[in-house]
């Protein structure tokens, strides 16, 4: 009984590494125990693996470039997602010019933008970045703005009694009271905007990891290209791994 007790307790908060080891399992079966009409598209985990190996320090290289376009775009959305946000959350009028606007622009799917702002701004980096500003300002702005909104009335009340200036409430008070909604707009901004930057290298890059993608695509090279989209993901993956660090690390007196 007791074995059968820690053998439960040892699985538990491990189910998605088991799944994604089941999914690894059927991948390797999959490619290397059946026969299909393009084999060459379906590589065996081994030569992705050799591939990824050969070709880290062309996809580092990607790495960096790609990053050099996101950060300041991310950063950017961040600043200015959370300020809005605050702003519209504790001030009426704020609230009323930017609420029918994002209502409009919100829902507005981000990769329609990319064609006409690589024809618009000067050079791809600038509109890339643009349109990870755009798609990652959305979700941030609107996580603030309702996590300004949904602040306990006895927070205000308590600011009002210790009379605490406009600016001095927001910032020791509405801030990190939001800050649980701020950080989930933050997440999934984190994923469109590598969603949008990938999209976009596919566009017109020069480097960048969607442009490796799509050049392994052009020439056929599908083993790398599957390398690229694993390297992609474990990208991906690494990043809102140290985001959910962040979170915790500042939010600490929030558990999960």
């Amino acid at each position: 009984m007791k074995k059968s007790i820690v053998s439960v307790f040892s699985i538990r908060k491990k189910e998605g590494w088991l799944f994604l080891l089941g999914l690894f399992c059927l991948w390797s079966i999959a490619s290397t125990q059946f026969s299909f009409d393009a084999d060459y598209l379906f590589p065996t985990p081994k030569e992705v693996g050799l591939s990824l190996r050969d070709s880290f320090p062309e996809l580092w290289a990607g790495t960096l470039s790609s990053f050099c376009i996101l950060l300041p775009a991310f950063l950017a959305a961040i600043f200015f997602g959370t300020v809005l946000g605050i702003l519209a959350g504790t001030t009426p009028w704020v609230g009323r010019l930017l609420s029918p606007f994002s209502r409009f622009a919100a829902p507005i799917p981000t990769t329609i933008y990319i064609p006409y702002a690589i024809a618009l701004l000067p050079g791809f980096d600038t509109a890339a970045g643009f349109v990870i500003f755009i798609g990652a300002f959305w979700p941030i702005f609107l996580n603030a703005m309702a996590g300004a909104n949904h602040l306990p009335a006895h927070f205000r009340e308590n600011a009002q009694t210790l009379e605490l200036g406009a600016w001095e409430y927001r910032l020791k008070i509405v801030l990190p009271g939001a800050l649980p909604h701020i950080f989930s707009g933050i997440g999934i901004g984190l994923v469109f905007s590598f969603i949008l930057l990938t999209v976009a290298e596919l566009f017109g890059a020069s480097s960048g990891l969607g442009r490796f993608v799509q050049l392994s695509a052009d020439y056929a090279e599908y083993t790398r290209m599957v390398a690229g989209i694993f390297y992609v993901g474990v990208v991906v993956f690494l990043c809102s791994a140290f985001l959910d660090f962040l979170k915790h690390r500042i939010i600490f007196w929030k558990k999960s």
